[in-house]
């Protein structure tokens, strides 16, 4: 399956122009921690909490005055519409991240896709279907057991 099949499309974005101010409030709005940064209905960017907190609190800036530009990353980690859901699960767990922009082949920012999206529920994983009688019995905690024998 490809990635466009499985993306959230519709993203909201902040422009470079934006302050950090307004870059903090959408991300509290969506309750999220990345947004990523589009101009020209392209994507040029991302921005993280952790990218306002060190340029507001660290350096004593006003995130009414800092600009969104000012502490964006400009080296986006994003994928492809067109690639496998595989591939990009495979990216996602190289590059440590849990979400990233889907762009077409001009970088034009299409939505985005999460490790949800991508990872098949625990419901729809075969599981082994046994009867009460061939359930395992827990383990005895013993080390609980002598915890409380050698407190008492």
């Amino acid at each position: 399956m490809k990635v466009g099949d499985l993306m959230t499309p519709d993203v909201e974005v902040v422009a470079p122009g934006d302050t950090l101010k307004t870059a903090a409030r959408l991300m509290a709005d969506l309750h999220c921690e990345t947004l990523p940064i589009g101009e020209n209905n392209r994507l040029i960017g991302t921005i993280t909490g952790c990218d306002i907190a060190l340029q507001v609190v660290a350096a004593g800036r006003d995130p009414e005055q800092t600009m969104v530009c000012q502490a964006m990353s400009a080296d986006v980690l994003y994928c492809y519409e067109s690639e496998s859901a595989h591939n990009v699960l495979m990216k996602m767990r190289d590059w440590w991240v849990r979400r990233l922009p889907v762009v077409d082949r001009d970088k034009q920012l299409l939505g985005t896709v999460s490790l949800g999206d991508l990872t098949p529920p625990r419901a729809a994983q075969a599981k082994p279907n046994r009867t009460p009688s061939q359930r395992r019995a827990p383990p005895a905690d013993r080390s609980r057991r002598s915890i409380r024998m050698a407190v008492a």
